[in-house]
């Protein structure tokens, strides 16, 4: 099932934009749609500088239009959402290939003289998928119907939104009735719609996000993809108004090992995985006196085999609940999908 918070048609297939950029952990929107909708994404494209890539194909934008590509998507989420001059040479010369320009950065593409005049002459779109719906209400804090797990991290770009699509991945295969919210850019361009909740006037945030998880049935699961962290020293404001706004009644924490600061942020460490479960629940109770945390989603992409499932098992006896990567899947996987769907508490 698809939310539609706005109805935007998206040319496809895509190819992936990867800027200048040397930090993969600011690259999750083009690993987000290699991993999640690779059937759209015919190849990357990159500036000179680069250093990460999704394995993908290398193309010119030529190339890509000749396979088939009719849109280049901006693959970066850097730090404020900013388009670099450095890259608008790029973008000029994938309209003049015969690209649409996706964007999920908080610049409007049509604020450069440059996108907009070239985008006019050729008849290209330039569509910006981080633009919030309007009209959306101050939160009520009123309880509504159905079921709500909302996925919270201990840092930005680590699983949140992994864990929420795995789950509901997992939820459906079961027979579940189960919807992915996207509140990000990345979701929003894998699921079709969505709200991009750092795009939200601050007052607003918590009503977006009860907007986003409406009313449903009793046994439906909206599965909510959580964005920052509740300690982040910039994006905090925005994991409290999904956190109060969605009302879950379950919650999974997600974690990196081994990563010590906070991305961006290096003068600030990474929480531990309890604190941010004690501090979760302490907030999410004040509209949801029966918030739960079901477990943890460990993002062990860093990891050999067998040094994924020692940490796994290790968090796991420390802190008395179900852990797991849901990419590496398993028994561990299928026993916190056990944890989530539980009705006993």
């Amino acid at each position: 099932m698809i939310f539609l918070n706005y109805d935007v048609s998206l040319p496809q297939p895509y190819l992936l934009f990867l800027g200048d950029t040397t930090e993969p952990g600011y690259a999750k929107t083009a690993f987000g749609l290699r991993d999640w909708a690779g059937e759209r994404c015919v190849g990357e494209f990159a500036c000179a500088g680069a250093t990460v890539t999704t394995g993908l194909r290398a193309m010119t934008p030529a190339q890509a239009h000749a396979a088939g590509a009719r849109a280049l998507v901006i693959g970066v989420a850097n730090a404020g959402g900013f388009i670099p001059a450095t890259w608008l040479a790029a973008l000029v010369e994938a309209m003049e290939a015969g690209l649409d320009i996706i964007s999920g950065m908080h610049a409007r593409l049509r604020d450069f003289d440059v996108l907009r005049d070239t985008a006019d002459r050729l008849g290209r779109r330039l569509i910006d998928v981080r633009q919030p719906p309007a009209g959306i209400p101050v939160a009520s804090g009123r309880r509504r119907g159905g079921r709500r797990l909302l996925t919270l991290g201990t840092d930005c770009a680590l699983g949140k939104k992994y864990t929420a699509l795995a789950l509901t991945r997992a939820f459906t295969a079961r027979g579940v009735d189960a919807t992915f919210r996207a509140t990000g850019q990345t979701g929003i361009l894998i699921a079709g719609g969505g709200i991009p909740m750092d795009a939200v006037v601050a007052d607003f945030a918590a009503g977006a996000a009860e907007l986003l998880s409406p009313e449903t049935a009793a046994d439906h699961w909206d599965v909510i993809e959580g964005q920052g962290s509740l300690f982040h020293p910039a994006y905090a404001g925005v994991s409290l108004a999904l956190l109060h706004g969605s009302q879950p009644d379950v919650i999974v924490v997600c974690h990196e090992p081994g990563r010590e600061r906070v991305l961006g942020h290096p003068g600030y460490a990474v929480p531990d995985i309890g604190e941010t479960i004690e501090l979760a629940l302490r907030l999410g109770a004040r509209t949801n006196a029966g918030i739960r945390c079901a477990g943890v989603s460990l993002n062990t992409s860093k990891l050999d085999v067998a040094a994924a499932r020692h940490v796994i098992a290790q968090t796991r006896e420390r802190l008395g609940l179900p852990v797991a990567d849901p990419l590496r899947g398993g028994e561990a996987f299928e026993l916190l999908v056990d944890a989530c769907l539980r009705t006993d508490t």
